[in-house]
């Protein structure tokens, strides 16, 4: 089925999260694998891209393509071919809600689903790992800046992952999760900087490209929001994630 690959956060391009970036091409289990880049959160900035080339290309081995859904003018053949020919897409960092918005007005969440369930490995960092799942917990609304700092809301995913996702855990505005957690009934996944949340058909592990981050589960039982540590680094069943 489906192979998800959510990494919480970190700087690509100080190969803060190579080790995560291996294993994804890895995963692929091809010499030269088809990386599609989905830079739609950060507007499509050049050098971003540049900088995803450097890495997944140069570095890395895979053959890149970049899939322009705002400075494009792809028709939906041209996208729905372009997700479906990849062995992998890594979505890139940004605004997750003005991302789903194109997504939406493009088809691309139609497209993006079609991938997942023709087992091709879907990837990302921030934008691109709340995207995975049925929510978010996100900072797009810059209406609701407060002193500096953004006040944090509930953003609606593609739904393949059936929890609420925080990224970037460990940076200021995490402590949010938490009391997001007080009213949400269902499960919640935070993961900080340079880790990442792997799920393989039925089975999920936990990696690090820095030992000292961690993901962590959470849940609300009886009133109270539990939270433990996710530290398992072999697949074992998804039941275990997604049961309270």
């Amino acid at each position: 089925m489906g192979m998800i690959v959510a990494i919480g956060g970190g700087e690509i391009s100080k190969l803060e999260t190579l080790e995560i970036d291996e294993y994804i091409v890895n995963l692929a289990g091809k010499v030269n694998p088809k990386a599609l880049f989905i830079p739609t959160a950060s507007n499509e900035p050049q050098g971003y891209i540049d900088i995803f080339d450097d890495i997944y290309g140069k570095r890395l081995g895979c053959k890149i393509d970049v899939l322009y859904l705002i400075n494009g003018n792809l028709s939906d053949i041209e996208i729905r071919s372009k997700i479906l020919s990849a062995d992998i897409i890594y979505v890139g960092g940004g605004d997750t809600v003005k991302m789903m918005e194109v997504w939406h007005s493009k088809k691309v969440d139609e497209y993006l689903k079609e991938a997942y369930e023709a087992g091709i490995i879907l990837s990302g960092l921030s934008a691109g790992s709340m995207c995975w799942f049925r929510y978010g917990h996100g900072d797009s609304d810059l209406s609701r800046n407060k002193d500096g700092w953004w006040d944090y809301q509930r953003i609606n995913g593609l739904s393949f992952i059936d929890a609420i996702h925080c990224p970037h855990y460990n940076e200021k505005g995490g402590e949010g999760f938490d009391e997001m957690m007080e009213t949400f009934k269902g499960i919640g996944i935070a993961i900080e900087n340079n880790c990442a949340l792997i799920i393989k058909d039925d089975k999920f592990k936990i990696l690090k490209s820095d030992e000292k981050s961690n993901a962590y589960k959470l849940y609300k039982l009886n009133g109270i929001v539990y939270k433990q540590i996710l530290d398992n680094y072999d697949l074992i069943d998804t039941n275990k994630l997604f049961e309270l």
